[in-house]
């Protein structure tokens, strides 16, 4: 489906307050697409730094504008590094950052084997509104409020719902193909500064075709409940 009309139709179903994101993996940056450029603060001692404080802080700049980005540009964040194939589960473990959650015991070392990650390296992860994709891209991303992931879920209610680390949610969607919400994690909450009614979702953008059609339907089973509803309440005015 063209993208430009499928983030028209799910804005529009949804009721999107936030541009739908498009994400796309490769092996090197796309030829005419702008590298993220902003400037890295001096290192840490185990060497982290990176163009922002987490790869999870460039789904808020691709949803105004379209950006590659490298593995250098992800790696303050360890764990972002981890699920995006950046690095392996070793190099993560060995890291400050790493060793911080688990000390706070907000995870503990025996979860991140489990944790989904894209299987091969990439050259380049391109971030931008879905609009603008020129191509269909590896994940759709959007922020949703409470409705919006309910009329989402009651168009797909085979959706997984995870919690932390929220960027788990690419790979789910990238590499098993699955519709993928998260609530939400501490880390990624501070570090992009995401509203706190806001939850998440990524979508295959192989299956964004699908989804529309099956947003389609659900909205108008929707509706005819909402005007019974309505309707029925008034007994109680």
């Amino acid at each position: 489906m063209n993208p430009a009309d499928a983030a028209r139709e799910l804005s529009e179903l949804l009721g999107l307050q936030t541009k739908p994101l498009a994400i796309a993996f490769s092996e090197a940056p796309p030829a005419g697409v702008p590298r993220a450029a902003e400037p890295m603060p001096p290192p840490t001692e185990d060497g982290r730094t990176g163009r922002a404080p987490a790869g999870c802080v460039f789904w808020m700049r691709g949803a105004e504008r379209t950006f590659s980005t490298v593995a250098e540009d992800h790696a303050n964040c360890s764990v972002g590094s981890l699920t995006h194939g950046f690095i392996t589960l070793e190099q993560a473990a060995g890291r400050a950052d790493v060793a911080a959650m688990c000390e706070a015991g907000w995870v503990s070392p025996e979860m991140f084997p489990g944790i989904p990650v894209v299987r091969s390296r990439p050259g380049a992860v391109t971030y931008g509104p879905l609009a603008e994709a020129p191509a269909e891209p590896d994940v759709v991303f959007l922020r949703l409020n409470g409705i919006q992931l309910m009329m989402l879920h009651d168009a797909c209610p085979e959706m997984a719902f995870e919690g932390k680390p929220q960027c788990h949610v690419i790979p789910m969607a990238k590499e098993q193909g699955r519709i993928a919400a998260s609530v939400g994690c501490m880390a990624s909450r501070v570090r992009t500064g995401m509203p706190a009614h806001e939850v998440t979702c990524a979508i295959p953008g192989s299956r964004i075709g699908e989804v529309l059609e099956r947003l389609r339907r659900a909205k108008q089973a929707d509706a005819a409940v909402a005007a019974y509803a309505a309707q029925d309440a008034r007994r109680f005015a």
